[in-house]
């Protein structure tokens, strides 16, 4: 080798060991603390329940056909009361949600549970300011004789039957109206069954509001968590050692953070978790 060259092979065996340094020292002493994951906690859902025999024709028509509201609700008990079972209670809200559906079958010509915009029984009692855990809905078309001939109808029907000796309701509401129909005068009738909210224990729904913030919250600082992680590998490639362990800190100061409130969210969807467990065994045993 030269004199020449000699200079030339030591600078390049001089960056050579720069390089090797730079690549096996450690940019951070550092380690990343785990975010724990809130996606397994699970919220369970309240049970509604709608119950819904299909609806019934008269098989015969009368001449003298007179329906009432008070009658039908008269003889309703009565076949409760022949069969064991306590009163059904008289609700204005529910005569309301029921004389509404009267109205509604015969201003727009249909004759079933779901009205052409898709609203069933559960939407028309929320709308008249009842709130239902259970709800059901006999519905009859026709010429019957009178309130007795109605119900009986119904009782003769498996699942209005049903609905009128259940012991989930508490609650009817009932409406009746005579109008065209299909080209020919007739009578409609509405019987709406319920098992009011306050018949069970209720989730608290300011816990499941604070659970669904917290949520929130947590998404919100694992996206900044994600950008200080974008920004340490890209120092990272640089060989930047001290900003990347100043992000170490901030990124471990955040997961920090992030885990307690998960922490936060676990213990607090355990306690919700627990009422609506309460509210739906209510439900099921009522």
């Amino acid at each position: 080798m030269s004199k020449k060259s000699l200079p030339i092979f030591l600078i390049i065996a001089a960056l050579a060991a720069i390089l090797v340094y730079l690549k096996v020292i450690p940019l951070s002493g550092f380690s990343l603390d785990e975010i724990e994951k809130s996606g397994d906690t699970v919220i369970e859902n309240i049970k509604k329940e709608i119950l819904n025999p299909p609806p019934l024709r008269a098989l015969r028509e009368s001449q003298q056909a007179l329906l009432t509201q008070v009658g039908t609700f008269k003889w309703t008990n009565i076949q409760r009361a022949n069969n064991g079972l306590a009163p059904l209670a008289e609700n204005t809200k529910l005569n309301s949600a029921a004389a509404r559906k009267v109205q509604d079958m015969f201003n727009r010509q249909y004759f079933e549970h779901v009205s052409p915009d898709g609203k069933n029984i559960g939407d028309l009692v929320e709308s008249v300011g009842y709130e239902y855990i259970t709800v059901g809905e006999n519905l009859a078309l026709g010429n019957y004789k009178d309130d007795q001939e109605l119900v009986q109808a119904w009782m003769d029907s498996p699942g209005h039957r049903a609905n009128i000796l259940s012991t989930k309701f508490t609650e009817i509401g009932v409406a009746v109206g005579r109008g065209l129909f299909e080209g020919k005068q007739t009578w409609l009738a509405v019987q709406a069954f319920a098992l009011p909210l306050s018949a069970c224990p209720q989730a608290d729904t300011l816990l499941k509001s604070q659970i669904d913030w917290l949520e929130q919250q947590i998404a919100e600082l694992k996206v900044e968590a994600d950008i200080l992680l974008d920004e340490m590998d890209s120092y990272k490639k640089q060989g930047g050692r001290d900003e990347y362990n100043r992000l170490v800190e901030e990124y471990n100061a955040l997961a920090k953070q992030i885990n307690e409130i998960v922490a936060q969210v676990k213990g607090l969807a355990i306690q919700y978790n627990d009422q609506v467990r309460a509210f739906n065994a209510c439900i099921a045993g009522s």
